[in-house]
């Protein structure tokens, strides 16, 4: 583990900056203002820990900022880590690689830190490189690859592809239920007649009430004739209308019709 120590008067202040890292522990001497001369490396495994006491004079002082700066010189990329104070004026940092953006970490690279304290008053804030951190990788871990930024702008066209129309069932299926419909209606009619339809009151019925059987009969058709064009070519939209008024017709028809039939069969004619 590497620890360097640094102490000096800065600005107001007085503070100790102490660098753990993995590795030989070692303790160095710094001129003061001046960083560290050999950068202190990062690996995937190490843990950064900076540990910082700032005073006033010989009063513990607790700076409203202060933060470690990263910066990459090729690029002038930066992000800033703050540090934990108490009022004791004791500051703690802790940084490993996952805490490092991804633009850091696409190679093995140095970064510039700096350490920046702050505050309101009379203070003058202090800003000075402090070492320089050299982010290290595995030689079998290949580097992290970075993501592109994103950017705000025209995005390029985009082709909507709708479901295609609902295709009509083959036409045997088609054929052979129009054959079944087709021929239960022999079927219908006797079983009409087996249960005592009279079709000679058919003229009697329509010289009674003439337009309501009249239109009764014929919404009906009208009405299988608006299913047949939604099965072959209508959608819905076009179907609801149309089916909407023939049902009105066809209840308002029906309902004369009925009672029609009620008053023959009240007065015995069946």
């Amino acid at each position: 583990m590497t620890l360097s120590e640094h102490s000096a008067c800065i600005i107001g202040y007085k503070f100790a900056v102490h660098i753990l890292s993995s590795g030989l522990l070692v303790i160095l001497s710094l001129v003061e203002n001046k960083p560290l001369p050999d950068p202190i490396s990062l690996g995937e495994s190490d843990t950064l820990k900076i540990l910082l006491t700032a005073n006033e004079g010989k009063k513990a002082s607790r700076p409203h900022q202060a933060f470690l700066l990263l910066r990459e010189p090729k690029s002038n990329l930066d992000t800033s880590f703050p540090l934990s104070i108490k009022d004791s004026g004791k500051g703690k940092l802790e940084l490993t690689q996952k805490d490092l953006p991804v633009q850091f970490l696409s190679g093995s690279q140095t970064l510039s830190a700096s350490l920046i304290i702050a505050s309101f008053g009379s203070s003058k804030p202090y800003r000075n490189h402090a070492f320089d951190l050299k982010v290290e990788f595995e030689s079998s871990s290949p580097p992290r690859p970075v993501d592109k930024p994103l950017r705000y702008g025209k995005l390029p066209e985009i082709h909507h592809i709708f479901k295609p129309d609902p295709k009509s069932p083959p036409k045997i299926i088609t054929i052979v239920f129009a054959v079944a419909v087709i021929a239960a209606l022999p079927s219908l009619l006797i079983v009409w007649l087996s249960l005592g339809a009279n079709v000679n009151h058919t003229s009697k019925a329509f010289g009674s009430s003439p337009l309501s059987h009249t239109a009764f009969f014929l919404s009906i058709l009208i009405m299988e004739g608006i299913f047949f064009m939604y099965y072959t070519s209508w959608n819905l939209f076009q179907t609801l209308p149309a089916a909407a008024v023939v049902g009105l017709v066809s209840f308002l028809s029906g309902s004369r019709a009925l009672r029609e039939v009620q008053g023959r069969r009240i007065a015995g004619l069946r």
